[in-house]
């Protein structure tokens, strides 16, 4: 799998220190890393969109999907300051009219997600954008709607990636070579 260059040591920093730790939420032994600090603030967040579509562009994205809830958030402007179009993957049930839905893996029990069938053009090169990157279920689930509606991954972008759950290397095999672009990697 491809890693595209690091972002500047500057950029990590400023947005490092607009990231909270939270412990022991939501269950005790967690540590939650709480992004809302970083959106309220206009220069972080104005950094983060500008990283985000910079990777659009330099992986020729034509659409920019968001992951509920959280990757709409920080997807959504990415797409309109690159100039292409935003598609959200929602959780089943939320999205009127014709999709497709897939199902994935949770740690206890199952999950699915949904595209309208339409949201893509044969031609379209698709980045999906998150907050974070996990234990790469949803991700891994999106890269298939995606293919599954007929367009190309142009690679997957996430503000924070959590090494230590392992997703990067479930990720490897759905991917097939699309890049992973972490700003931040603990």
């Amino acid at each position: 799998m491809t890693t595209t260059e690091t972002p500047s040591a500057e950029l990590r920093e400023l947005l490092i220190a607009h990231i909270r730790d939270v412990p022991d939420y939501p269950e005790p032994g967690v540590m939650f890393k709480d992004i809302t600090p970083l959106l309220a603030d206009p220069v972080a967040f104005g950094a983060l969109v500008e990283a985000l579509a910079a990777l659009c562009a330099r992986h020729g994205a034509t659409k920019v999907v968001g992951l509920e809830a959280r990757g709409f958030i920080l997807a959504a402007p990415a797409a309109v300051r690159a100039g292409v179009g935003f598609v959200p993957v929602r959780k089943a049930g939320k999205l009127p009219g014709t999709v497709h839905g897939q199902t994935y893996q949770l740690e206890y029990g199952t999950a699915e997600i949904e595209v309208h069938t339409d949201a893509f053009a044969p031609d379209d090169r698709v980045l999906v954008i998150d907050d974070v990157l996990a234990t790469g279920g949803t991700a891994e689930a999106a890269v298939e709607l995606i293919r599954r509606a007929g367009a190309t991954v142009a690679g997957l972008s996430v503000l924070l990636e959590l090494s230590f759950l392992g997703g990067r290397e479930r990720l490897l095999p759905a991917l097939g070579g699309a890049p992973l672009d972490a700003l931040i990697t603990v």
